[in-house]
């Protein structure tokens, strides 16, 4: 790869990744490009050539077992020459040993998978509108909610992300986390942040897909928005239902796929975060 740098990327570029991101298709949130970076600063990467980042991806470590690659991303006059497959290699060198999740788009699938990545499963985008209505069981996190917020989202997805959830669920003017307590134990959250077009709400944890239309009902009425956008792994069957009753549609898929031993959540995974951390 004579004439490109490899290299981690630098805080200040994450907006300029994201505004890939965006001309993808992929609408990030507002606060995504810090939320992101916090989580694991070492875990982002670029392609350069003669000072100006042309390919990137990211290879964020969530444990000492459990990394997420996303935001693998190449500008169009740059693809088809083998740079953005050299930072793919390079990036995966940061994840070590770990298993790697990535939520992977269909043209890319083989490619994944001859990297030793195999699928497991599947995530559907669906957007609509949700009449937003608050509940007497919902009210926004608190610090003091951490620990069982994680411990929830431990159950839910299989593997440990302590310091992502910490600055995902920490509430800022584009976002907010909300739990959903039952005879005072919490036993749900949803975060919900403005995107550039309309409002995700992703993790949605519950026990089942009627509480966690509740949190999503609630969490539009603490991030009002016209266009909700909520991604869903394939087990969110129940959910999947619920929305379409409201009229949400469903959009493009990816392929949940894992290099190494795929995690073992829980029923209780009712929408994912991002597509992009897992």
């Amino acid at each position: 790869m004579s004439g490109f740098l490899l290299r981690t990327a630098f805080a200040e570029e994450m907006p300029e990744i994201l505004n890939w991101a965006a001309a993808e298709g992929w609408n990030p949130g507002l606060g995504d490009a810090k939320a992101f970076y916090a989580t694991d600063p070492d875990g982002f990467f670029v392609a350069e050539k003669e000072g100006r980042s042309v390919a990137a991806i990211s290879v964020v470590n969530h444990s000492d077992d459990f990394a997420f690659l996303g935001l693998y991303l190449c500008l169009p006059e740059h693809r088809g020459k083998g740079i953005a497959f050299a930072l793919w290699k390079h990036a995966l060198k940061h994840a070590d040993d770990r298993v790697v999740g990535l939520d992977g788009v269909a043209a890319q699938e083989a490619n994944y998978a001859r990297s030793g990545f195999q699928r497991s499963g599947a995530t559907t985008r669906y957007e609509g509108q949700l009449t937003a209505k608050a509940s007497p069981l919902v009210r926004s996190a608190r610090s003091e909610d951490a620990e069982a917020i994680a411990a929830l989202d431990l159950a839910a997805n299989g593997y440990k992300r302590d310091r992502f959830l910490s600055v995902w669920c920490a509430p800022d003017s584009s976002r907010k986390t909300l739990v959903l307590c039952e005879d005072d134990s919490l036993v749900g959250f949803v975060t919900a942040r403005k995107c550039r077009e309309g409002v995700k709400l992703g993790p949605i944890i519950a026990p089942d897909a009627a509480r966690g239309i509740v949190l999503a009902r609630a969490a539009m009425e603490a991030v009002p928005g016209e266009k909700v956008i909520i991604d869903l792994p394939a087990q969110s069957t129940a959910f999947a239902a619920l929305l379409v009753e409201q009229g949400f549609e469903p959009g493009f898929e990816t392929a949940r796929m894992y290099r190494g031993t795929a995690p073992k959540g829980g029923d209780s995974l009712q929408a994912i975060a991002t597509m992009e951390l897992g």
